[in-house]
């Protein structure tokens, strides 16, 4: 990626200008992170550039050991409001320029096949022995601040000052040092000890280095981080970056090796001739011999243990799904048994429905005839077809919505016989398109309320249906204003009792949604509540 930002925003001509001024040939043009591009003097070498780190979002670092002179640059794509746009620049820990906004009179358009591109210089600097620093930010969006380090020293070799081990005493936590380091330093982890401490030398650019640890008789790495905290340490309390080690990272005793580097990428670079030799003279390392405190047995009885216990374990576990399944197959068995004994039961109660509601809607349809009302009789029989394309339609549940139409559909074709008005109301909260119901469940309640409630009172008759949810139920209910009749006592018709039959086998199928019906009836009409259990 940063060869591809080079190359494409090498082609940006128009600094060409600025650094003829200067006197000096800059030949080379780099990405430098950012917005920003850096051109070193044609003699440069080992030229390090556009280096970025999981601790440090949003900066680049540039290193430039072998680099005289270096000409930085800030480029912006065509949409970029550069009015908005602000930079710092610090050499050293000097500000030299602070805060100052982008001279758009001084920028030069550099046309690219797919976009333009807009740069200036932000000037020409010495960089041997020195540190630029260039802080650049939008006051539209101040907290995304880009930073890019020009460092022009030799990154020195790490060092480390001492390593710790804590371990609980009875007064909290304590720490054993070891400070007096030799080429191979041995430490001991006991029962008590929890972590291991390595401590580092302060420098100016912390962040650069990155530390892991290789078990070296796998040669494997075991621990990497690049999140240096910082404490007061060692004999003389500098305030020093460490990493923490969790004691569980060393498996077992053996030596260790530790490694702490810069996080550059030495392969990323032009012109370079650097020598493996010469980086590994940016790399501190170190062997820590490490005894772990065990139990230890040998690898034939290790062997046999591990094999037993997972053995054991293993035929516990088969039992147990196997009396499990064979448990759970039993039941689900005499559910589905259970399940479709109920259904039959249930098809047969609507088989009764079905023609029981038929032939009273013939016999309306003969009423309005007899009494010579054909245009009603033609409606009735309209409202009539789609009706018992539904009632005839064999699915077991369908939608609220689907119900509200059978219902009006019905009770638009009895307005026709006998005038009553009606309502069918529902709560706001409900999807009615999207929440199912036994098919023709309130039909024979809505029947009843028409035939037997308020078929004699004419146009001051009225049935209201309505639809809502309490918590988690939901409740249907008819209510009719209508002379009321006896719930208890026992009647010729056979919508109440199909229906009430229907429910009892609607519960022993929906075992977790119970069914419950209530009838209120007295002088002034009937209530039938219907509330269907944690339905919703």
């Amino acid at each position: 990626m940063k060869k591809i930002t080079f190359i494409l925003l090498s082609f940006i001509t128009a600094l060409s200008t600025v650094n003829a001024q200067k006197g000096i040939d800059f030949s080379r043009t780099y990405a430098a992170g950012g917005k920003l591009l850096m051109s070193v003097d044609s003699s440069a070498k080992n030229v390090y550039y556009a280096n970025v780190f999981p601790n440090q979002p949003r900066t680049s670092f540039n290193y430039l050991p072998d680099v005289n002179n270096v000409s930085i640059q800030i480029y912006f794509k065509e949409t970029d409001s550069v009015q908005h746009y602000r930079y710092t620049i610090l050499e050293d820990d000097k500000p030299i320029v602070v805060n100052k906004s982008i001279d758009q009179a001084r920028l030069a358009d550099v046309d690219r096949p797919d976009e333009v591109f807009r740069s200036t210089s932000l000037g020409v600097f010495p960089i041997k022995g020195k540190t630029i620093t260039t802080i650049i930010y939008s006051i539209e969006k101040p907290l995304n601040i880009d930073k890019a380090v020009f460092y022009g020293k030799l990154i020195s070799r790490a060092k480390i000052l001492g390593f710790s081990k804590r371990f609980a005493t009875d007064k909290g936590v304590d720490y054993s040092w070891i400070t007096d380091l030799k080429e191979k330093t041995d430490f001991t982890f006991t029962e008590k000890d929890d972590e291991l401490t390595i401590v580092k030398d302060r420098s100016v650019n912390d962040y650069l280095y990155y530390i892991t640890i290789k078990d070296r008789q796998t040669n494997k790495i075991i621990f990497e981080s690049t999140a240096w905290q910082y404490g007061y340490y060692v004999e003389d309390h500098q305030f020093l970056p460490y990493v923490k080690i969790d004691k569980s990272l060393f498996k077992k005793s053996g030596d260790y090796e530790i490694i702490i580097q810069p996080l550059i990428e030495w392969t990323e670079c032009r012109d370079c001739d650097i020598s493996a030799e010469e980086i590994e003279g940016y790399i501190t390392r170190h062997t820590l011999s490490v005894t772990v405190d065990e139990v230890n047995y040998t690898k034939k009885e290790l062997l046999l243990y591990s094999l037993l216990v997972g053995f054991l374990i293993g035929l516990v576990f088969l039992v147990i799904i196997y009396l499990n399944k064979r448990k759970n197959k039993k039941r689900l068995a005499e559910n589905e048994q259970q399940k479709n004994t109920a259904k039959l039961q249930l098809n047969s109660i609507r088989s009764q429905l079905n023609p029981h509601f038929l032939f009273n809607a013939l016999a309306g349809i003969q009423n309005l005839m007899n009494r010579n009302e054909i245009d009603k009789a033609n409606k009735y029989l309209s409202k009539f077809a789609r009706l018992t394309r539904n009632v005839l339609d064999d699915k077991e549940l369908i939608s609220l919505s689907q119900e509200k139409t059978l219902l009006d559909d019905y009770l638009q074709m009895e307005q026709l016989r006998f005038g009553f008005e009606y309502e069918i109301n529902h709560s706001e909260d409900l999807d009615l398109a999207n929440i199912e119901i036994p098919s023709m469940l309130l039909q024979p309640f809505v029947e009843n309320a028409v035939k037997h409630g308020i078929s004699q009172k004419a146009t001051d008759g009225k049935v209201i249906i309505t639809f809502s949810k309490q918590a988690n139920d939901l409740q249907l209910t008819v209510t009719d204003n209508g002379n009321g009749f006896d719930p208890v006592k026992k009647t010729n018709g056979l919508g109440l009792p199909l229906s009430e039959s229907r429910i009892a086998l609607l519960n022993s199928i929906y075992k977790e949604n119970r069914f419950t019906l209530a009838i209120q009836s007295t002088t002034n009409g009937t209530k039938i509540s219907l509330t269907l259990i944690d339905w919703l």
